[in-house]
């Protein structure tokens, strides 16, 4: 995860498969429940409905040991198979303080894929807020969850 401009976070990863296999991984909702919470924080997703095309809408519904349940929707303002995603993301409790823009590519290199997700924070604050909250180890341990997932699709 890096810290660039005053506003986003980009996280960079490569994984052992083609483009195809990446974004489907990362886009449907049978397989986005598989991957997207944390499991070691006790989390596990108990919503997730995704119409993966631009203008469609996802919502995540996270349940977390001891804090509950946590919403997260937004909007697929582009959706480019296979290639690139844009979409909103809003933070259900904090809706107040605005959506986080994702843009998130799939570059093939060599076989692989190299995924790169770049999120735009409304402001420096809210930025600041996400990383405070421990987001990190989240965000980390969600990709290597996508990373074994990815892993066995791949097979």
């Amino acid at each position: 995860m890096e810290l660039e401009g005053q506003q986003d976070i980009v996280i960079s990863r490569v994984f052992r498969a083609p483009p195809r296999i990446v974004f489907e991984a990362y886009t449907k909702a049978e397989f986005v429940s598989r991957w997207w919470a944390p499991k070691s924080h006790g989390a596990s997703l108990v919503e997730c409905t995704a119409d993966v095309r631009t203008g469609g809408r996802y919502r995540y519904v996270m349940n977390v040991r001891e804090q509950g349940n946590m919403a997260f929707s937004g909007e697929y303002r582009e959706v480019t198979p296979y290639t690139k995603l844009v979409y909103t993301q809003v933070f259900e409790p904090m809706a107040d303080a605005g959506a986080v823009v994702a843009t998130v590519t799939f570059e093939e290199v060599n076989g692989q894929t190299k995924l790169t997700s770049r999120e735009r924070y409304p402001s420096k604050e809210a930025r600041e807020a996400a990383v405070a909250s421990g987001m990190e180890s989240g965000m980390r341990e969600s990709m290597e969850q996508l990373e074994e997932l990815v892993f066995s699709l791949a097979k």
